[in-house]
């Protein structure tokens, strides 16, 4: 069963959060201010937080200078995972993947269906990896947020939590690369 490693020392991440919305300002931002909330209560550095419209291009525009950015680590998105029209969140992040991260799209939906049952069906979470920055595509309400971080980004965004974690390998993420991006302290 997985635990916290004491011995460990925690590492904080620098990790980005996007709010994707055609209709709200940061002020009325309840999805991104639940995950900025979390990241700095749970010790880990809010590098940036924007909101954009609900458009490929504008999207991928920021998605790719965070990506291109040395010094962020995560990137979080949050809204544009349904299935309207407007819902593009998806189709703008997961071309820029490396790889994909099946495993997290499948977690979230158990936390999810915990919840809110079948309704869980309705979003299209998903999460990737691309130039050695972890990317996680959540739904745009508040419970999603805190569902997808309590449950999962929290712990395997602790380089203390095991038996393993994402952390510990993001040295090698880019080993094709011959460069490694994080450096323990």
């Amino acid at each position: 069963m997985s635990r916290i490693d004491e011995s460990r020392p925690f590492i904080p991440l620098k990790i980005a959060v996007l709010t994707v919305s055609d209709t709200r300002s940061l002020d009325e931002d309840r999805s991104g201010a639940t995950l900025a909330d979390r990241i700095a209560r749970d010790g880990h550095i809010l590098a940036d937080r924007k909101i954009v419209t609900d458009d490929v291009p504008a999207i991928q525009e920021v998605v790719k200078a965070w990506i291109a950015d040395e010094a962020i680590d995560v990137i979080i998105s949050t809204g544009g995972t349904g299935f309207t029209g407007r819902d593009v969140t998806p189709e703008a992040i997961e071309p820029l993947f490396e790889k994909r991260m099946d495993g997290f799209s499948t977690v979230f939906h158990q936390i999810s269906y915990e919840k809110i049952g079948t309704s869980t069906i309705q979003s299209r979470a998903t999460g990737g990896v691309a130039n050695a920055t972890y990317l996680f595509v959540l739904p745009g309400s508040p419970g999603a947020c805190k569902d997808a971080w309590d449950g999962i980004l929290k712990w395997q965004l602790d380089y203390r939590h095991m038996p393993c974690n994402f952390v510990e390998i993001m040295p090698r993420l880019d080993e094709h690369l011959k460069r490694g991006k994080l450096r323990e302290a």
